[in-house]
């Protein structure tokens, strides 16, 4: 298992990419952010992203994992891939 915790907002630009290697699995990552999230037109997260506040998926933005808020998470034409068991 991975953590990553950032302590304010987690804003990937448009286009950007986080890819898991070396083996690593969408379900054993975790994103823990104080603030907001917000991925870019068409930018791609892979891990489970718990947000304190909102979690906003801009245009065509995708993620293979899974988001959990506080307050709202907002999809705008975006892929949203549950992670395998």
């Amino acid at each position: 298992m991975v953590s990553f915790q950032i302590a304010q907002t987690l804003t990937m630009s448009s286009g950007t990419r986080v890819l898991l290697t070396g083996g690593a699995l969408p379900k054993n990552v975790f994103w823990q952010v104080s603030g907001k999230v917000v991925l870019g037109t068409t930018a791609h997260m892979e891990g489970i992203v718990l947000g304190q506040t909102a979690i906003t998926l801009q245009t065509g933005a995708s993620i293979t994992g899974r988001l959990l808020a506080q307050t709202a998470v907002t999809l705008d034409a975006s892929t949203v891939v549950a992670p395998s068991r």
